[in-house]
């Protein structure tokens, strides 16, 4: 059987996925975070711009918390065991550390880039919203002007309606 190695353990395949995982571990916090409330990924954008972020645990002595933590802190009362897997995962944590300034950045862009998403996608349900409307009137309007006499079979002598 073969073994993969991972950071010197070997493991064999899983059933079903004979080349190991699908996803990055980028690929999973960005979709742990698009699972987030809005106001809880609103909340956590706050709450890492202002308190001591750790990577590896809930809090520090030292008064560091999880980005999940400082959400809460800041409003966003959601508990999502999900979000603080892909964190460590993404972050490689092996103990609780300080979060690195690129780690920190990342966690802000794609928090920034889930929250602009969601408000493009309502601004453009909107506007979808708008043109079915905006189509159906047009539609009403020519049918209204048309009438049905176009629907009329004409076979010679025989002149019916086919409504």
């Amino acid at each position: 059987m073969l073994l993969f190695m991972s950071r010197a353990k070997a493991y064999p395949p899983r059933p079903g996925k004979p080349m190991g995982r699908t996803r990055s571990s980028v690929e999973d916090l960005r979709l742990a975070i698009d699972c987030l409330p809005l106001r809880t990924r609103e909340a956590m954008l706050d709450g890492i711009r202002s308190h001591e972020i750790i990577v590896g645990a809930y809090s520090d002595r030292a008064g560091g918390v999880c980005p999940m933590l400082a959400a809460h802190r800041c409003g966003g009362r959601t508990s999502f065991i999900s979000f603080a897997r892909a964190w460590d995962r993404f972050t490689r944590a092996k103990r609780a550390r300080a979060a690195t300034g690129r780690e920190l950045r990342a966690l802000e862009a794609h928090l920034t880039a889930s929250i602009l998403s969601e408000s493009t996608d309502a601004d453009l349900s909107g506007a979808i919203a708008q043109h079915q409307a905006l189509v159906r009137a047009r539609k009403a309007d020519e049918a209204r002007r048309l009438g049905v006499g176009w629907l009329r079979r004409r076979d010679g002598a025989r002149d019916e309606e086919l409504v």
